[in-house]
């Protein structure tokens, strides 16, 4: 819709063929019905892509100042979140109606729901439709990726491109949860739908990232942004380290802790049946007199210290004050909190993912234009490229300076 806009209203004769029954129902869905549709501080830095540095020209001549400014010029209420994301006061629907709002300024055609058959190309290309056949002297391909397949996401745009010889950058699920092997996770299932900010690492070098958002536990493995975020970088096999208290020396902090006055043995950690961790005799809440597993509260909540002891071997020395414990165990506390490294056994698919990594190779694509070097009047704009944005707006606003670049070119 935003590339048919810019070219209808640059006085050319356009088409827009949707093979759905309801109108952009991706953005209708997105940022829980109300559309983050940018962010305020976007750059190469927050795309995953084989060729990172394409979608520079792009965005440098539409960025998230240019769609502000349209969304304003139509009168819609927007705020702000953390980190630049912005969001409409209202609803998705508003996006929608901006996007239709445009198309109908530049006189642009419809046919929806129509699904293509086929399509070639000699002097002109030819697209069979389910409502008819169409020819024109260019062909534009934004129709996205993969994922939420339930809302009609197909591989239409990868097809096209093998049809033509384009290279396609292996597709896979992005922006997704990732889950864990069920007897590897058995001990933190309990912990499903705590959150608490952590600091995930993944990859080395161009493929490497790394994020400090909020984790989700869940009975299947984690999700929330942390996860969701590394996901777009994480690969098959790959471990991910998770730091449960970014920004803290957890070692120097407990054996600061350790110093204060103290006196008594190690309280019992768990009841004889393995019940609730004892939470240690009155009084103990200040420095060396508390317990490891009180200490750890004061950065996470209960259940997830209780937890993480048991499930790191160190249940015994949770109901002992920090005095009484050696330097070497509040050191191992301490990298095993902040080094847990961890393989998932593979993503949520396609049916959780909010984005696809991968695609359209772009080494093949004019990065000014969208135009395919190889088959003159072809262009891929959008998800269908291999140009995979952060969780934030950012795949957005791609949409919107890919599609704006190419609306201008045809």
């Amino acid at each position: 819709m935003m590339c048919a806009a810019v070219a209808g209203r640059r006085g050319r004769r356009v088409m827009l063929v949707d093979h759905a029954e309801r109108l952009a129902e991706k953005i209708r869905i997105s940022g829980g019905g109300r559309c983050n549709f940018t962010n305020r501080r976007v750059g190469t830095e927050n795309f995953v892509s084989d060729n990172p540095d394409f979608c520079r020209s792009a965005l440098a001549g539409y960025g998230p100042d240019d769609f502000i400014k349209l969304v304003d010029a139509h009168g819609i209420a927007w705020h702000e979140k953390h980190r630049g994301q912005l969001f409409c006061d209202d609803s998705s629907e508003d996006i929608i109606a901006l996007l239709r709002r445009e198309c109908d300024q530049g006189k642009v055609g419809w046919r929806m729901p129509a699904r293509v058959q086929s399509l070639e190309k000699g002097d002109l290309f030819t697209v069979h439709t389910t409502l008819g056949v169409l020819k024109a002297p260019q062909l534009v391909i934004a129709t996205g990726g993969m994922a939420i397949p339930q809302l009609g996401a197909t591989d239409f745009g990868l097809s096209v491109a093998r049809q033509f010889g384009l290279k396609v950058i292996e597709p896979r699920p992005a922006l997704v949860p990732l889950v864990f092997d069920q007897a590897q996770w058995q001990p933190f299932s309990t912990l499903a739908g705590l959150s608490l900010q952590a600091e995930l690492t993944t990859g080395q070098g161009r493929q490497a990232g790394a994020f400090v958002e909020d984790l989700l536990f869940t009975h299947r493995g984690l999700s929330g942004p942390a996860i969701l975020q590394i996901s777009n970088y994480w690969q098959p096999g790959q471990p991910i380290n998770v730091d449960l208290m970014p920004g803290v020396d957890l070692d120097a902090w407990l054996l600061d802790a350790k110093k204060a006055p103290h006196a008594g043995r190690c309280a019992p950690a768990l009841s004889p049946k393995g019940g609730p961790f004892a939470l240690g005799r009155p009084g103990d809440k200040k420095g060396g007199r508390q317990s490891l597993i009180n200490a750890l509260t004061t950065h996470w909540p209960r259940r997830l210290a209780e937890s993480w002891l048991a499930a790191t071997g160190m249940a015994e020395q949770a109901g002992c004050r920090l005095a009484d414990l050696p330097d070497a165990t509040l050191r191992q506390a301490g990298r095993q909190a902040q080094g847990w490294q961890l393989v998932p056994s593979g993503t949520a698919g396609y049916k959780k993912a909010e984005v696809m990594r991968g695609g359209v190779d772009t080494r093949g694509i004019n990065q000014k234009t969208m135009q395919a070097r190889n088959v003159p009047g072809l262009f891929f704009i959008g998800e269908a490229l291999d140009m995979t944005g952060w969780l934030g707006g950012y795949n957005f606003q791609w949409a919107w300076s890919s599609a704006v670049a190419c609306g201008r070119a045809l």
